[in-house]
């Protein structure tokens, strides 16, 4: 018996090693979103550029459209931005800000400096909003059809592969009422 005991710590870190491997090769931008398939959370919010007029989940509905969550001082928001801008221009979808933990004046320079894509962007200032969103970083986009269920939630910077394959694709069937 006491021969075996000496198999019990090399079993354990076996164990152990498999759970940590298994765990290093999972994604991080793929952990689902208890959100998708729900109602957006109801949420209010003063818009950036105009901090005196407030939005509210209500005066979004009717048309679908994304919901990025960013920030001036997001590295990988600043990357995101240019493919922002571009499917801003393209008008395929109604594009909405959501500026989080973020200085109203810092979200204005950044806007004014990199472009403004967003038919509007709203001040999540003390991070209220994201936290009812589950939001872990920021970037993070979340597309909301027109009765304001959130049909799809991407973690991270968007990238052209993921607009062509899955955001375009759900957009289009969002319009067609698929």
């Amino acid at each position: 018996m006491k021969n075996k005991l000496f198999l019990i710590p090399i079993v354990l870190v076996l164990v152990l090693g498999f759970f940590l491997w298994r765990g290093l090769s999972l994604d991080p931008r793929k952990i689902p979103s208890p959100l998708v398939g729900k109602a957006m959370p109801d949420f209010s919010a003063p818009r950036v550029h105009v901090p005196e007029k407030t939005i509210s989940t209500k005066d979004l509905l009717g048309r679908p459209y994304l919901l990025n969550i960013w920030a001036s001082w997001c590295v990988a928001c600043r990357q995101e931005h240019p493919l922002l801008m571009e499917l801003s221009r393209l008008g395929q979808v109604r594009l909405i800000g959501l500026n989080y933990k973020d200085k109203r004046t810092d979200a204005v320079k950044f806007l004014g400096t990199m472009g403004d894509p967003y038919e509007m962007s709203l001040g999540d200032l003390d991070g209220r909003i994201g936290i009812n969103l589950g939001v872990y970083g920021v970037p993070e986009t979340f597309l909301v059809d027109s009765k304001g269920i959130i049909k799809y939630k991407h973690i991270g910077p968007i990238g052209v592969q993921d607009l062509r394959v899955t955001i375009i694709p759900l957009i289009k069937e969002l319009e067609a009422g698929i």
